[in-house]
């Protein structure tokens, strides 16, 4: 068996690139939340200071979802690659505004990026669309 794809696959690996870079932001923005907050390794959670507990909640909620959209990115991006690696970057700009939401102090700021749903139902739905047409079912 042999997987063929575009070129414009490379749309998707940016996309891919991108969530690389966004992850990292999350992890550093923790790493100096960490140094402000004084919460030394390996605690998770400040007991102290619920500002930290924001920083550190906004980059575990993206660990939390990112297989799924790694997934649903790369099988959608196959078939769909220009309008999947839209729907990347949509994905990350949501969970960078999520992000901020949650470092203001009020988590409920957060759903402002929750717009990042939309991108990772747009890729479940091409992915599943793929799989019907890839099994001949219409």
């Amino acid at each position: 068996m042999e997987i063929q794809v575009a070129p414009e696959f490379g749309y998707v690996v940016f996309s891919l690139v991108a969530t690389f870079v966004t992850y990292a932001y999350l992890a550093m923005n923790v790493g100096k939340a960490r140094k402000k907050y004084g919460v030394k390794y390996p605690t998770m959670y400040s007991d102290k200071d619920q500002i930290f507990n924001c920083y550190q909640r906004a980059h575990q909620n993206m660990l939390e979802w990112l297989p799924l959209f790694l997934v649903f990115l790369l099988v959608a991006g196959v078939q769909y690659p220009v309008p999947s690696a839209i729907a990347g970057l949509v994905w990350n700009a949501g969970r960078i505004v999520y992000a901020h939401g949650y470092y203001s102090g009020d988590p409920s700021k957060r759903v402002r990026g929750e717009f990042d749903f939309l991108a990772l139902f747009a890729l479940m739905g091409m992915s599943i669309y793929g799989a019907v047409r890839q099994l001949n079912w219409m």
